[in-house]
């Protein structure tokens, strides 16, 4: 049993609204790909918010910003993250952490997702520097106001969102 547990590819699923997707996101999920043998990156959709991007162009704007990496799918999650995991077969959840204020409520989450299901662990990673302070909050107040954001979002969001501005 230990040896079948050892060769089992470890599958990390990432829960967000990426909304948008962000320079931060995308290093994350770099470097989460570097120690996980597979990376789903989970588009969450709640029924009753509104976001500033449809989750079908969230979906692709993700598939295109992650495209050159192996191993790392985008998919659709509606529903619990621990359901997503069972779903998707994932053994980890991965979660990036910018400051205190999100360490603290991702031990709250993980403490939760560890009680509803105890089979799956949390891995919480820190953003690189260069990218801590982004959020997706900040971006969009930087695109409804017309500001620039080519250090903040992949190329292909930057054009997203200078689509919807026009």
């Amino acid at each position: 049993m230990r040896r079948q547990q050892r060769t089992r590819t470890r599958h990390a699923l990432f829960p967000g609204t990426f909304d948008p997707v962000t320079l931060g996101h995308v290093d994350l999920v770099r470097r989460a790909a570097a120690v996980f043998g597979r990376v789903t990156v989970a588009v969450a959709i709640h029924p009753t918010k509104r976001g500033l991007l449809e989750p079908e162009e969230r979906l692709r704007l993700l598939a295109e910003s992650l495209g050159d990496l192996e191993r790392v799918s985008v998919v659709r999650l509606e529903g619990l993250v621990v359901d997503g995991c069972r779903a998707h077969g994932a053994q980890f959840i991965l979660r990036g952490i910018r400051n205190a204020a999100d360490v603290d409520y991702e031990l709250a989450m993980a403490r939760s997702n560890r009680a509803l299901a105890p089979e799956i662990e949390t891995v919480l990673l820190a953003s690189s520097p260069e990218h801590a302070h982004i959020s997706s909050t900040l971006v969009r107040q930087i695109a409804e106001m017309g500001g620039k954001l080519d250090s903040f979002v992949p190329p292909a969001v930057a054009r997203a969102l200078r689509r919807r501005k026009t």
